[in-house]
């Protein structure tokens, strides 16, 4: 029988020390391959905890491949011989030398943004709004945002929303802890893995059912919603962070269905990035397929505009909204008057929509030279792009002979600043791609992507 003691102080939930029991006793060996583990009820009733912390944490070792289910016999583990060391995320010392080259994912090009622009908008609302600025707004946002916002999504995305169903907010975290608020803590909420650290953190604090979700070519995986029991699944559909995945119109089909068929299941699409598509006009949002009130749709100025503009909205179905607005209209609208008004002006004048414009001519102008650089170098030979196509930035496999710290390292110490793919996963797996970066290119300029392309084309030599 399986025995051990749970820690629960420990702020981990139950099932994540049950599986992660189970997963190390498998790969030390100490349950045999083919060896059958105890049933969902036997093992609930000896570790005295709920059928559905141990029905989640066998979902997770099956979805993981750990374990199998045979109908009618039970769960058995799989067989296992590969001893496997999973690599810490690497905490890297930035103290080599002064960052030169940032690839980071949340840098900021200060020159791309319209200051003299927002300085007029800014001193127009002072001198039009005196009154209307030092009152307070409807609790969803002002109403002239939401109504400018909802003119944009019909011209950029064509979705045809009403600003009563639009809720303004200080940013994503801030609007998924209301969801949460509106939806219940006691919900199981699934996230990407790998994906978002900060959406994992965000929910996790919130509630105590947070499921890892794999993400596969296609995105978040449907058989392991099923697997977890999950009633609301965060996505990010139009370029998944960070493999660079855009999800198919049958992969949306299959994630509204499964919202369909239970009462209470949801999907929150998270739309960041949705407005840099180099290929093609943006693909249409999954919200604009749903035809039965189950997508919450999210977004934010924060990669448009800047990442101190802590301006988000969500869109919700209109039966959520009228739960939002009996349950949650209390709370004050936590974005600065000020700010709403200045923004508002930013999109009725054509600022935004040019400012969109320029943006993507300029990062589609520094995702050619990062790609174009690396597959004219000696990187070539020894490495794969992906996610290229929309967003800004791209994943990239290195076959060198070096594992994802040495990548980093090495890097760093040359004045170059990356990621590594390990940073992004909330739950542990055993799978993670040990050779794989994240090189961001929305603050770094085309002449330095090129310099530090070379550099690590120098000092990324294949070791055979």
């Amino acid at each position: 029988m399986i025995t051990f003691e749970i820690d629960k102080d420990s702020g981990i939930p139950v099932y994540l020390q049950i599986y992660s029991y189970i997963r190390d006793e498998i790969e030390t060996g100490k349950i045999k391959s083919d060896e059958k583990l105890p049933s969902k009820r036997t093992l609930a009733s000896h570790m005295n905890v709920s059928i559905v912390t141990v029905e989640n944490a066998y979902g997770q070792l099956v979805a993981e491949g750990y374990i199998r289910s045979e109908a009618g016999r039970g769960f058995f583990a799989e067989k296992y011989e590969i001893s496997v060391e999973t690599e810490e995320k690497p905490k890297v010392s930035e103290t080599y030398s002064e960052v030169k080259y940032n690839f980071g994912t949340n840098a900021a090009d200060t020159s791309l943004f319209p200051f003299s622009v927002w300085a007029k908008l800014s001193r127009a609302t002072l001198n039009e709004k005196t009154t209307d600025l030092l009152n307070s707004c409807d609790f969803r946002g002002l109403r002239q945002l939401r109504e400018e916002i909802s003119h944009h999504l019909r011209r950029f995305r064509g979705m045809d929303v009403s600003p009563d169903r639009i809720v303004i907010g200080a940013g994503s975290e801030y609007l998924i802890g209301m969801i949460i608020k509106l939806l219940g803590r006691d919900m199981a909420y699934g996230v990407e893995n790998p994906g978002y650290r900060k959406i994992y953190d965000v929910f996790s604090i919130n509630s105590s059912r947070v499921f890892p979700v794999p993400v596969d070519e296609q995105g978040a995986s449907v058989s392991a919603i099923s697997g977890f029991g999950i009633n609301v699944l965060h996505v990010t559909p139009s370029h998944h962070f960070p493999l660079g995945v855009t999800m198919p119109v049958t992969r949306k089909q299959q994630l509204l269905k499964w919202s369909y068929e239970k009462s209470e299941r949801y999907i929150i699409e998270d739309d960041c990035d949705c407005e840099f598509n180099y290929g093609s006009r943006p693909l249409p949002a999954l919200q604009s397929y749903d035809r039965h009130g189950t997508v919450i749709y999210l977004n934010t100025f924060t990669r448009t505009i800047a990442p101190s503009v802590r301006i988000g909205y969500m869109i919700l179905p209109e039966r959520l909204m009228e739960k939002y607005n009996s349950k949650l209209s209390f709370y004050s609208c936590p974005v600065p008057v000020f700010e709403q008004f200045t923004l508002a002006k930013f999109i009725s004048e054509g600022y935004f929509e040019r400012h969109i414009n320029r943006l993507k001519k300029v990062f589609r102008q520094r995702r050619d030279t990062l790609v174009n650089c690396i597959k004219n170098s000696p990187l070539a030979g020894v490495s794969q792009i992906f996610g290229d196509n929309s967003g800004i930035h791209i994943l990239l496999k290195i076959s060198n002979g070096m594992s994802q710290s040495e990548l980093i390292e090495t890097a760093l110490k040359s004045g170059i600043k990356i990621h590594g793919i390990s940073e992004y996963y909330s739950f542990p797996v055993y799978d993670i791609p040990e050779n794989a970066v994240i090189l961001g290119f929305s603050g770094i300029g085309c002449d330095d992507i090129a310099e530090a392309v070379e550099i690590l084309s120098e000092i990324w030599k294949s070791e055979d």
